[in-house]
């Protein structure tokens, strides 16, 4: 090879540096491979690596190791956030090389003792990444409301316990099946939208106007005696 461009292009085969130009990045790890004998020899794959794998230095090799363990067949599924340290030295000038700054599953923030240079240490922190939980969908309040037996207008409950107490003091006042027969077909979509907070609330309720209904229709001129 006589072309000199060519040994400078970054490698293709791995995340670099220069890809967290942008800012950090958290990765999940998928698996994790060990090559013996490479100058990089341990591969993290991630979610989205897009074939280029995490490979790290030796200072984040003793990272990981002190943070997770020496199994590597327990680390797919745990997230690092991964950042470009401007400072990291190679050949004696500054190239940027590739820092973990967060590591999931690790109880809190540690600081490492790492190698600086041949001749130097250095501490290195390592935070605590909090894994962040989808949001739950919100749920649409539930609007139980009961349509007062004189037809005045409607009695709104805090739940669903009120709203039975509710709907059985207005089946008691109904004094003639048509009222009631009326009452129940009105409350329809009331009966509907209250099955969202208790449908057992709602059953209980309907059977009592059932049972209620069949009582006043015995009771009613030329009824079952």
């Amino acid at each position: 090879m006589n072309d000199m461009a060519a040994t400078i292009v970054p490698r293709s085969d791995q995340m670099n540096s220069d890809d967290l130009i942008g800012g950090p990045r958290t990765i999940t790890v998928t698996g994790v491979s060990i090559a013996a004998g490479d100058e990089q020899p341990v591969s993290f794959r991630f979610e989205g690596d897009n074939n280029k794998p995490f490979m790290p230095c030796k200072s984040m090799r003793r990272v990981v190791v002190l943070m997770w363990g020496g199994d590597t067949k327990a680390y797919p599924g745990r997230s690092m956030t991964l950042y470009r340290d401007p400072e990291v030295t190679w050949g004696g000038m500054k190239v940027g090389g590739i820092r973990i700054s967060h590591m999931s599953h690790i109880d809190e923030d540690t600081t490492l003792v790492l190698t600086a240079t041949k001749k130097s240490r250095a501490p290195f922190r390592v935070k605590v990444l909090r894994e962040t939980k989808p949001a739950a969908p919100e749920v649409p309040a539930v609007s139980l409301i009961v349509i007062k037996p004189d037809g005045s207008g409607e009695f709104r409950a805090r739940d669903a316990a009120q709203w039975v107490a509710a709907c059985t003091k207005a089946i008691a006042a109904m004094e003639d099946a048509p009222a009631l027969g009326a009452w129940r077909t009105a409350m329809a979509p009331h009966f509907m939208a209250a099955e969202h907070a208790d449908i057992a609330a709602v059953e209980h309720v309907t059977k009592l106007a059932q049972d209620r209904l069949d009582a006043l229709a015995d009771a009613a001129p030329g009824g079952v005696a």
